[in-house]
């Protein structure tokens, strides 16, 4: 479901930069996917001298309600075949099932993907899909790390070999709501610290795939889906969502811990997963990428 923070009023002030519009520089985006992450970031570019959001594709059940909000501009559409102008990139940030669905045809027709739903790729195959599309359309994916730090750490450390790698997902209880842990623990008289999930990064992520894109960054950045440790807990003493790492190896020894915020529309995912969207499509049109 949509979240009902509107997105125009974001656009207040405007007019005085409407002529960005027309730079031959601006790069033009489409974005996949409108919710809670979409939105946030519609808000955030609205305006930006950089990057045009071009078009945003959705269910067709949700997009009258978002024409009505957005207005014809960015032209919302239901598929692919209604995006006259192709885009420069796009952004996934409806799901799984839009990897599957839509990220691997832009690739093929070599349109750059930057890719939220990490956690798809826990799908036996898909990577290779991914790679094989990519690779067909000369275009380029990119897995954004979400929430979780240390992730370009964690892939240099490959290059001279990870023995193991472990991580600890914790949020508070009510967070795993729509979750397995539904089925497990009553999450409204979680007192304390309680384990709702211990397996390996595949399963973490095909389990809770709104919760643990996390588990397949790592995997995917360290040693592989089969051999990464995950443990995810229902947590009261925390408020905010904490992520951590633990990796050995050659390199020496790495530890990681993030405590984020909960974005304030979705408290499944966290406030600095957002702002690493943000960051991967700065990057894009950016002269220097850091």
């Amino acid at each position: 479901m949509i979240d009902q923070q509107p997105i125009a009023a974001s656009a207040a002030g405007a007019g005085s930069r409407a002529n960005d519009s027309d730079r031959p520089d601006r790069k033009h985006l489409l974005l996949i996917g409108c919710g809670a992450m979409g939105r946030r970031v519609l808000r955030q570019l609205r305006d930006d001298p950089s990057v045009d959001i071009a078009y945003v594709l959705e269910e067709p059940d949700r997009c009258a309600e978002l024409r009505r909000e957005l207005g014809d501009k960015p032209r919302v559409v239901s598929s692919l075949d209604d995006v006259v102008e192709k885009p420069d990139f796009a952004l996934e940030c409806a799901g799984h099932g839009a990897v599957q669905l839509t990220v691997l045809a832009l690739l093929r027709s070599g349109v750059d993907v930057i890719v939220a739903s990490v956690g798809a790729l826990a799908e036996p195959g898909l990577a290779e899909q991914l790679e094989a599309a990519a690779l067909h359309g000369k275009s380029q994916v990119t897995l954004i790390p979400g929430a979780i730090a240390g992730i370009d750490a964690l892939s240099a450390a490959g290059a001279g070999g990870v023995d193991t790698v472990t991580y600890v997902g914790r949020k508070p209880p009510l967070a795993w709501t729509g979750t397995p842990a539904e089925e497990l623990i009553d999450l409204n008289d979680v007192r304390a610290p309680t384990t709702i999930f211990s397996g390996n990064a595949r399963a973490a992520a095909r389990t809770f795939p709104k919760n643990a894109n996390v588990a397949a960054m790592i995997a995917l950045a360290g040693i592989g889906f089969e051999r990464t440790e995950v443990t995810l807990v229902a947590d009261p003493t925390v408020s905010n969502n904490t992520h951590t790492i633990h990796a050995k190896g050659q390199f020496g020894e790495l530890q990681i811990t993030v405590s984020a915020r909960p974005l304030a529309e979705n408290p499944k995912t966290s406030e600095l997963a957002a702002l690493s969207v943000l960051r991967a499509i700065r990057n894009k049109v950016s002269a220097v990428v850091v």
